[in-house]
């Protein structure tokens, strides 16, 4: 009997060591949520901190704020109204009726300077868009695609007669095609 005695108290003592080797890693898992939540907590206040001064502090100058509050800057433009463009579009040949283009065109200028560099040039951009556009086919102007082709092939255009200087864009006024 003391065998069993002892095996008895040997197993309480058992167990009595696995509730306390319990113990510790509960205490220990409960002591890192609190510290992790305090440790989330300062970050927190250190954020909003950080925020009422960026927001509140006053250092920006009266000048640099207003500057803020208008927003940005827009850079004034300039359009400059090319003269209207009619041309019979390329066909087959094969006895199809002729169909007729015609375009009217806006330079967009970077600024006023640029409508007087275009001036003298305007016969060789009126050239330019007539042989461009004589070239075309009906099939070339389908869709949104193909006005985007002809804006695109027309700023190009425009920038080459005029190089070194460069517009913004070829604006369409009216296109037809008939």
């Amino acid at each position: 009997m003391a065998t069993t005695k002892e095996t008895q108290s040997a197993a309480e003592n058992t167990e009595a060591e696995a509730e306390e080797g319990k113990a510790p890693p509960k205490r220990k898992l409960s002591l890192k949520l609190i510290l992790m939540a305090v440790g989330g907590l300062i970050g927190l206040g250190a954020i909003g901190g950080g925020g009422y001064f960026f927001f509140f502090s006053g250092g920006h100058d009266k000048a640099e704020a207003a500057a803020l509050a208008a927003g940005p800057q827009i850079k004034p433009v300039v359009f400059l109204d090319m003269p209207d463009v009619l041309v019979n579009l390329s066909s087959t040949g094969g006895g199809e009726r002729t169909q007729y283009l015609k375009v009217k065109v806006t330079l967009e200028l970077p600024n006023e300077a640029m409508s007087a560099q275009i001036q003298p040039v305007m016969p060789r951009l009126m050239d330019a868009f007539q042989t461009y556009l004589r070239e075309l086919r009906p099939s070339d102007l389908d869709g949104s695609a193909g006005l985007y082709r002809l804006k695109e092939e027309l700023t190009r255009r425009v920038n080459a007669a005029i190089a070194p200087s460069r517009i913004n864009a070829v604006l369409f006024k009216e296109i037809v095609v008939q």
